[in-house]
């Protein structure tokens, strides 16, 4: 019985250590990088985060003005329209325990003509999200994947 108590003690510490080690939460998390040479890695508006571009934009694309880390309402300014499609998905974070950050959940949006881009969307409960974390220059839209 006594070897049972330590037991449960020690997964008790270790479980404690784990709820409060220090992790990366959402838009802070760094996105791995990617292979394809046409992926750059750029530091937010803030700098707080790093985000990916994928491609160049064209010529006189409304897509140029944007950058890693704007809000939803500020690229839909920039963009002067709504997304023509979007939907929402969960990322990978969504099934880590005690993940409190605002990327369990990611927003596609679609612009025809201009690409793709990528937004967190919340954590599990739905609150919070809306940072621009990827852009993908792709005027056919191939970059759209419901």
């Amino acid at each position: 019985m006594r070897k049972m108590a330590s037991a449960l003690a020690a997964l008790t510490l270790v479980c404690a250590g784990c709820a409060t080690a220090p992790q990366n939460q959402g838009a802070n998390a760094t996105p791995p990088a990617s292979q394809d040479p046409n992926t750059r890695i750029v530091k937010s508006r803030d700098g707080s985060y790093t985000g990916e571009i994928v491609g160049k934009p064209a010529k006189n694309a409304k897509f140029a003005r944007l950058e890693i880390g704007m809000s939803m309402d500020q690229t839909q300014k920039a963009m002067g329209r709504a997304p023509d499609q979007w939907h929402t998905y969960e990322s990978g974070k969504r099934w880590i325990p005690y993940y409190f950050g605002n990327d369990a959940r990611r927003m596609q949006a679609h612009y025809k003509g201009e690409g793709c881009l990528i937004f967190t969307a919340g954590n599990v409960w739905g609150g919070a999200g809306g940072d621009l974390m990827r852009i993908e220059h792709d005027a056919s839209g191939a970059c759209y994947q419901p």
